[in-house]
């Protein structure tokens, strides 16, 4: 489909059938009130034809776009001519579904519009991906998203979906469970490098610590983070009982504390791991050129080792930043705090908007943190493809 004589993009292709697919599904839903399940409205039926007739081509304008074989550039505006689409019924929806439904009534995003914000996603990085940017245009792009996201929701324009009620209604602890949850995520993850990158480069040096390290380690990845975070409590609470001023720290058997704690544990293999491997790629004849230089152990290890394997390093802190960043989210069942503790009093109260508003940030910072990551490891590389 994508040879010399094809005339369309075989994942355009597919991505073309899944969002006629997704078109036949409800686009949104209308409530009683948040907690009853609403009634599915398919998107043609959103309001009058003249609301609605601009956002259906607009989105079947770009999914025929991302049919075009080897015009990425026309494949890409596609996709953002169907993401405009999208909001387009999206909002001028949601307006006309409340405009005589009652004061408690609440309208969602439905089945098919997830699967159309999807499809119309997966066509960008489809697109993306074949245009091959370099690392300053992918971090340029991931900022124009954001910036064009922070402006939609600053504007006002969703406010009459539900979950932008949810929020309004818990800014204040939105704005707490926000800072929790980076301190959760980043916290461990600088926990982790502070003791993981001195163990790895130990673990480089001497095979025996190497042999007895990474297998204890492996062995406390195997545990279920459920079933960690539960270890953590009665641990800590012994701890937080029995030592003086381990309360005024902080510690006890359920908070903060034993959510970080669970979160290192599960951070270090993915460090000293990573820290060994690409401490040991180092070219032989690399090592051999310091080492005739009259290079210590120690210099060599920060001129030669750790610059050749600063990629691989980074490589296993970006897998722990997007980890921890999605298991986070458990943290909020132990009172730990952060995005999980909206999620779990949405399944508490049975608020599907609730859970998507611990959900839906935390998918945000985590797709982020995994671009920005992806890039420092291409800017470390010393053959680095074209950075324009």
């Amino acid at each position: 489909m994508t040879g010399p004589g094809a005339n369309f993009s075989a994942p355009g292709l597919l991505f073309a059938v899944l969002g006629a697919a997704a078109l036949l599904s409800p686009f949104m839903t209308l409530a009683a009130n948040r907690i009853v399940a609403g009634e599915g409205v398919m998107a043609w039926a959103l309001g009058p034809q003249s609301v609605v007739l601009p956002g259906l081509l607009a989105l079947i304008a770009g999914l025929a776009l991302g049919l075009l074989s080897g015009r990425e550039l026309w494949r890409l505006s596609g996709a953002l001519l169907g993401l405009a689409g999208l909001l387009w019924l999206l909002t001028h929806g949601a307006s006309g579904l409340l405009a005589d439904a009652g004061d408690y009534a609440r309208v969602s995003p439905a089945f098919g519009f997830w699967c159309l914000l999807g499809v119309l996603m997966l066509l960008m990085a489809d697109a993306l991906t074949a245009m091959a940017p370099g690392p300053m245009i992918r971090g340029g792009v991931l900022v124009a998203v954001l910036a064009v996201l922070g402006g939609i929701l600053w504007s006002g324009a969703l406010s009459d979906l539900s979950v932008m009620q949810e929020y309004t209604s818990r800014a204040d602890a939105f704005g707490r469970e926000f800072i929790r949850h980076l301190g959760l995520a980043f916290g461990s993850l600088a926990a982790a490098s502070v003791i993981g990158f001195p163990l790895g480069v130990l673990c480089h040096r001497l095979t025996s610590l190497r042999g007895a390290t990474l297998p204890v380690l492996s062995f406390l990845q195997t545990i279920p983070s459920l079933a960690m975070f539960g270890l953590m409590i009665p641990i800590l609470g012994w701890v937080g009982a029995n030592l003086p001023g381990a309360r005024a720290l902080g510690i006890a058997g359920i908070g903060f504390a034993p959510a970080f704690l669970a979160l290192v544990l599960y951070s270090l293999l993915p460090v000293v791991g990573n820290t060994v491997a690409g401490l040991a790629s180092a070219p032989p004849a690399a090592l051999e050129a310091a080492r005739g230089m009259g290079m210590t152990p120690l210099q060599r290890l920060w001129r030669v080792e750790l610059p050749l394997g600063l990629p691989i390093i980074l490589t296993g802190l970006r897998i722990v930043l997007v980890q921890n960043i999605g298991l986070a989210v458990i943290a909020g069942l132990i009172g730990g705090g952060g995005f999980g503790t909206f999620v779990f009093q949405g399944l508490n109260q049975t608020a599907t908007d609730l859970i998507l508003l611990g959900a839906l940030p935390t998918v945000v910072l985590a797709l982020s943190a995994a671009i920005v990551m992806d890039i420092l490891v291409d800017l470390t590389r010393k053959t680095p493809k074209d950075s324009a």
